[in-house]
């Protein structure tokens, strides 16, 4: 009995393996990262990004471009110039030109989360002028694919970017009650790339955008910090906040009209202070501070977000799920005349002064 199982296992994998799709890696093109740029008579540039991998260990970059009316005709273009098939199965990264983003990024995403090959892990950025610029260019050792995700990677991980990809985009894009934001990426020197704001989304179309001083408190209401920092201005003394813990919470005081509040907790240390001694009294004076600039910061953001129509905060979806009989078609109105209370709460838990 057991060998005639071991037999039926065996024949079914194998039966499997053949089923896949192999590729020899040398006989095709691996393409890691794809940007979209709006050109003359309303064409769309595509560049294909591709890894070199040089005898010294170190990954070049070559890229093919293409123009077509759309984004199904750029793939066939595109493969028209390579030697090798172009496959997608290692895609990193995908930039979109703010002249593509403000007409809309569906037939492109559309088309990423219908290749089966493709990780729902992808991340998606605005460049901030072409993202062929940025993808021709050279950043590191590792290849400008890799480079680019990295870069995303560390600033959520330990910056002020709130968590992105392809899959939480989507989750944003389709779900009822709330907006998607992707980072944007600038040049800033000729092997620098810097994250310079976050793009705001009303569906698929670019609406709006958050400098990067405004970031940090986007993610205060949008994510949550494991580690981060905040130079906090005090008159005349500046204190650095740094290995901040943040999390938020909202809750529907009032409907008709609404009135919801958003709880914000913050922990963390002072690693540096301009003043004199960092006494109890200084430390409680630096937290009524922090949590004031918060409170203030963050609701002017909402009402910026009111203003817009946009809601990436997610107001409409919360308020949905503690509503019985909820009505999206009533909500644009009861979004643009609701009243948002930003309550914080700053506990500095150690004075980590270094000198």
């Amino acid at each position: 009995m057991i060998i005639k199982k071991l037999f039926l296992l065996t024949v079914s994998a194998v039966l499997l393996s053949g089923c896949v799709e192999k590729e020899i890696i040398d006989d095709v093109n691996i393409e890691m990262g794809v940007g979209y740029d709006m050109v003359e008579d309303d064409l769309i540039e595509g560049t294909i990004m591709i890894p070199i991998f040089n005898p010294d260990k170190k990954i070049g970059n070559f890229t093919y471009s293409a123009r077509a009316a759309s984004a199904r005709d750029l793939v066939q273009e595109v493969q028209r110039k390579s030697p090798q098939p172009i496959v997608t199965g290692s895609l990193e990264i995908a930039l979109f030109g703010k002249d593509v983003a403000r007409k809309g990024i569906n037939d492109f995403t559309d088309a990423f989360q219908r290749d089966a090959s493709i990780g729902a892990g992808v991340y998606f950025a605005v460049a901030d002028e072409s993202s062929k610029r940025i993808l021709t260019g050279t950043y590191g050792n590792r290849g400008n694919a890799v480079h680019l995700s990295q870069l995303i990677e560390h600033n959520m991980k330990t910056k002020n970017l709130p968590m992105t990809n392809m899959h939480l985009y989507l989750l944003d894009l389709y779900q009822e009650g709330k907006d998607p934001y992707l980072p944007i990426f600038k040049k800033v020197e000729p092997e620098v790339i810097d994250i310079v704001g976050i793009a705001l989304f009303k569906d698929d179309k670019l609406m709006g955008e958050l400098s990067p001083e405004k970031m940090f408190f986007f993610k205060l209401l949008t994510d949550k910090f494991s580690e981060g920092s905040y130079k906090l201005e005090l008159g005349k003394d500046t204190a650095l906040i740094k290995n901040l813990d943040s999390k938020h919470k909202m809750k529907v005081v009032r409907r008709n009209p609404y009135s919801v509040t958003v709880d914000i907790k913050i922990h963390g240390l002072i690693r540096e202070y301009t003043g004199q001694l960092v006494t109890p009294a200084v430390v409680k004076e630096i937290e009524k501070a922090f949590e004031a600039k918060v409170n203030k910061e963050a609701t002017a953001m909402i009402k910026d977000f009111q203003e817009k129509g946009i809601d990436p905060v997610g107001f409409g979806h919360f308020v949905k799920s503690k509503t019985r009989g909820f009505d999206f078609k009533r909500w644009e109105d009861g979004y643009k005349n609701m009243t948002v209370h930003v309550n914080t709460d700053v506990i500095i838990t150690e004075v980590g002064i270094i000198e």
